[in-house]
């Protein structure tokens, strides 16, 4: 994971204003972690039914008096009793910023979110995708950056410098929610000679007109989605999948009109890689019911369409080319924030269908219950097939200090 040499990177960049730390605050979090597989697993040396894990991070705060410097911190270290690919170390955040006039700049360790549909975000481009974490790309890692903005009448502009790639994690041979094949993330190779320090920039504009955000971007650099290249090893008894991460070109826009209890949303990008052009996209909508029966509960329902005319040869692999989702999301307005989410996606052409419900409650002030399930259905898809056997439910339990 090469975890020194992103916190080297990330102090070179912190200036020394973030040294006094008077008036940080950091509270820690602990998560206590249980997921269940009711299927015997589908690959030899896959853990069979429960794995347990636990997740220690905080969030730390710092604001300098003027108001116009601040730092965050979020480590991020996750422990688990089943696979040691998924034991690791991230800082989530770990960045300094100075605002001056219309200007902001941020050094350091970084998220950043770009997107508006439910089902993917096919315009977020920035971090990499924590994959190993959760399937559905909700989880990310730091991003290393530069970042460099700029808020008037007219919109927001943002640049970004990132000078460091973070490379994709990926289930061991013990793990679930894998490949057939082990991906050796020792062995990732690049297309852009300067490999993980190459180096990557972004440009995005973003507004609102009345009721339309707005936003437009433009990336160039390396793709956090590797292409997996087959590779046998004369000395091993098996095959591996090699991580390729090729250069990427990337326009796009992301769009959301809101009118009442509608929420239109779309999502485009036109972007090359390896010598092909393609399109990638997802629109729809969501209907709110805002309290119903007089209860205070918000009930909306969603719909998306989600389109990729890659080449699957040339490019990395991508399963949502041409797929529905349909969900409703349930908010309760509670003291307790309790909110549930449930959708599905749905392949046009095979009936492949992937699952997904997510709840979450707090327990007292301290305490946050979260409960997960997600439910495979490959109905013959190639590329779902691996998946077929590890239908799951994850509980969590997260203390805060």
């Amino acid at each position: 994971m090469r975890c020194t040499r992103i916190i080297a990177v990330a102090a070179a960049l912190l200036p020394c204003a973030a040294a006094d730390a008077r008036g940080f605050d950091f509270r820690p979090e602990i998560t206590l972690e249980a997921r269940l597989f009711p299927d015997d697993p589908a690959l030899p040396g896959q853990h069979d039914t429960l794995q347990g894990g636990i997740v220690i991070g905080g969030d730390g705060r710092w604001r300098s008096s003027d108001r116009n410097s601040r730092v965050l911190l979020e480590p991020y270290l996750r422990l688990d009793s089943e696979d040691p690919e998924r034991t690791y170390f991230d800082f989530r955040e770990l960045s300094f910023a100075r605002e001056f006039d219309n200007w902001d700049l941020l050094l350091g360790v970084s998220q950043v979110f770009w997107g508006v549909a439910e089902s993917r975000n096919v315009v977020d481009v920035i971090n990499q995708f924590d994959t190993i974490e959760d399937v559905d790309e909700g989880e990310k890692l730091g991003q290393p950056m530069v970042r460099l903005s700029r808020r008037d009448d007219w919109g927001t502009m943002e640049f970004f410098y990132l000078p460091y790639f973070r490379e994709r994690l990926f289930a061991g041979a013990d793990g679930r929610l894998r490949f057939g094949a082990v991906v050796d993330t020792n062995a990732a190779r690049y297309e852009r000679s300067g490999e993980e320090w190459a180096g990557d920039v972004a440009l995005r504009y973003s507004n609102r007109f009345g009721g339309i955000d707005l936003g437009l971007h433009a990336f160039y650099g390396t793709s956090r989605n590797p292409l997996l290249e087959t590779d046998t090893e004369a000395d091993t008894a098996g095959t591996r999948l090699i991580p390729l991460y090729q250069r990427l070109r990337q326009t796009g826009l992301d769009l959301q009109y809101t009118t009442g209890p509608w929420l239109w949303k779309a999502e485009a990008v036109v972007a090359r890689i390896n010598g092909d052009t393609f399109l990638s996209g997802v629109g729809g909508l969501e209907y709110t019911f805002f309290d119903m029966a007089g209860k205070g509960i918000d009930i909306g329902i969603i719909g998306e369409y989600l389109y990729d005319n890659r080449d699957p040869l040339r490019t990395p692999i991508n399963i949502f080319d041409n797929e529905v989702f349909v969900g409703t999301r349930v908010t309760l307005n509670d003291a307790q924030d309790t909110e549930l989410l449930a959708g599905a996606i749905v392949d046009d052409a095979t009936g492949a269908v992937q699952g997904s419900i997510e709840f979450q409650r707090r327990l007292g002030d301290r305490m946050l219950l979260e409960l997960e399930a997600r439910s495979f259905s490959s109905s013959g898809d190639v590329l779902l097939q691996p998946f077929d056997r590890d239908d799951h439910v994850t509980l969590r339990l997260v203390a805060y200090f």
